[in-house]
């Protein structure tokens, strides 16, 4: 692999982590807002929920950037879109799950 390749895989990389991140630090945000909306767990758990949809359009945005702009083809960008909208998603899952318990 040559010099520019690698270059070009770590920016790809580098763009996936800090997209994810981005969704980690948009579900706090979200559930922060429901927290303080009303204070009780309940709130969190549908501001988690909330935040689902927010973030699948996101990450489909995301998606179309990436092979309208960047070049890639469908192929090479949908695993990529399942990674970047199923990790927040899972963690939003979670966050609903426990706060929805008794």
């Amino acid at each position: 692999m040559g010099s520019s390749a690698k270059c070009v895989f770590l920016l790809t990389e580098m763009h996936t982590l800090i997209i994810i991140s981005t969704g980690l630090l948009v579900l706090a945000v979200f559930l922060l807002f429901g927290r303080y909306a009303g204070g009780s767990t309940s709130r969190m758990a549908r501001s988690a929920i909330w935040f689902l949809p927010f973030w699948l359009a996101a990450s489909a945005i995301n998606l179309w950037i990436g092979v309208s702009t960047a070049g890639y083809t469908l192929a090479q960008e949908f695993p990529i879109f399942l990674l970047v909208f199923g990790l927040p998603a899972m963690v939003a899952v979670v966050v609903w799950r426990v706060a929805r318990s008794p």
